[in-house]
């Protein structure tokens, strides 16, 4: 069986940071990674869980929102995928930027947090998810587009 593309960076070398993991003719995916692989602590399930519903929700309500196509957790808990079509290097990391500042500054209820709307509506860590979000600013936050390749 072929390897998957995500198989094949060498995650000892990977730093937090924000990385082109791939390109698929208009959809670019990108890589934010949180916490360096294979370190612990991960992200705990309900800290990503709380990230994953404010940044989705934030990065679907931008200027950008018609060219988000997914954003959603790493099985490895040490980041999440970040997907958009047809939206340059720079943009795409100006968004990401925003929208973690967003995250960061939101205040009140989960975004999507009913039985209605989750299927896990009561797992969510905001005080977890807000220490993870301003940590990983702070290595972004002068991140350029030349940082961005594996």
């Amino acid at each position: 069986m072929e390897k998957i593309t995500s198989f094949t960076v060498d995650h000892n070398k990977l730093n937090p940071g924000i990385y082109i993991s791939r390109i698929d003719g208009d959809i670019t995916t990108y890589d934010m990674r949180f916490i360096k692989p294979n370190t612990p602590p991960f992200l705990p399930n309900p800290v990503m869980h709380t990230i994953e519903h404010l940044f989705a929700t934030y990065s679907r309500n931008s200027r950008l929102s018609e060219q988000v196509i997914y954003f959603g957790p790493m099985g490895c808990r040490t980041g999440f995928y970040f997907l958009v079509r047809d939206m340059d290097n720079m943009t795409a990391l100006n968004l990401i930027k925003q929208t973690i500042k967003k995250c960061i500054d939101h205040k009140g209820d989960i975004p999507g947090n009913s039985k209605v709307e989750c299927g896990n509506y009561l797992e969510h860590d905001v005080k977890g998810a807000h220490s993870a979000l301003l940590n990983y600013y702070e290595v972004i936050k002068d991140y350029t587009v030349e940082q961005m390749n594996y």
